[in-house]
């Protein structure tokens, strides 16, 4: 196999990986019942005038199950943070004692706990659907290559090398999205 072509297997490897990643952290972000501090990722805070991620302006904890424990750095920014909190329309309510705000996590009900896995298929889906577009710019970019003296040969070994890294990645996904509907599932 050509430098050229190999150069772009490796880009397409490099990129698929990264939408496995994303994947991976977009169901990490789906709740199953139990109190998980990366509920929180997307939450920002006002702090003196500019958006602030929660995880930069205090610590956030789970001392059991089912609480979620946000410890700020400042007191001024408990109001803040319960604000942001209510904003963010997470199912929860935040409650906050003057010290610390205390998050109760409640149980899923079955009906909720179905749609949280349809959620999780959906986002396996955007994973596959990413992973399947990188093959189709990396198949191009091969054939591309053909200007540039590379044979049909070593063409079709690349885009054959490109689709099983597709199918190893797919698999990826599928493990992950099944992994996450047992953890939504279990009661």
């Amino acid at each position: 196999m050509s430098e050229l072509i190999k150069k772009q297997v490796s880009d397409a490897r490099a990129q698929m990986e990264k939408a496995v990643d994303h994947c991976e952290s977009e169901l990490q972000k789906i709740r199953a019942g139990k109190a998980n501090p990366s509920m929180l990722d997307d939450i920002v805070v006002e702090y003196y005038g500019s958006p602030t991620p929660l995880n930069q302006v205090g610590s956030v904890n789970t001392p059991d199950a089912r609480t979620i424990v946000i410890q700020p750095w400042e007191k001024s920014l408990l109001n803040p943070i319960e604000k942001a909190i209510m904003e963010a329309n997470l199912g929860v309510n935040p409650q906050n004692d003057g010290v610390i705000i205390r998050i109760n996590v409640p149980p899923l009900t079955e009906e909720r706990r179905r749609d949280l896995v349809k959620k999780a298929k959906a986002e396996a889906e955007t994973g596959k659907i990413a992973i399947r577009n990188v093959r189709k710019d990396a198949n191009e970019k091969i054939r591309k290559l053909k200007a540039e003296g590379v044979s049909e040969d070593e063409m079709k070994v690349g885009e054959a090398e490109v689709q099983k890294l597709t199918d190893a990645y797919i698999i990826r996904v599928d493990h992950l999205s099944e992994a996450k509907e047992k953890d939504i599932m279990t009661v």
